[in-house]
């Protein structure tokens, strides 16, 4: 794909909203690592399963916040 053939109707000076990723990302990181731990903790002091799915799935969601963070870092440097 180059940059004078466009694959649809979006417009050439379509941009991603970097700065409100980054705030969604930031509230979504700390939260998913506190929620993974108290999940965690559960899960050790029941033995319940569903705490170590719940604590699985929310630390999914911490690591994709993780990775998100990091590319919309590299995207605003890289804007410099």
């Amino acid at each position: 794909m180059t940059q004078d053939r466009r694959s649809g109707t979006e417009p050439r000076t379509a941009r991603s909203a970097l700065r409100l990723r980054l705030l969604l990302s930031g509230i979504a990181l700390p939260l998913a690592v506190i929620a993974t731990i108290y999940f965690g903790i559960r899960a050790a002091r029941t033995g319940e399963t569903v705490w170590t799915v719940e604590a699985v799935i929310v630390g999914a969601v911490a690591v994709i916040a993780l990775i998100d963070l990091v590319v919309i870092v590299r995207r605003l440097r890289a804007r410099r």
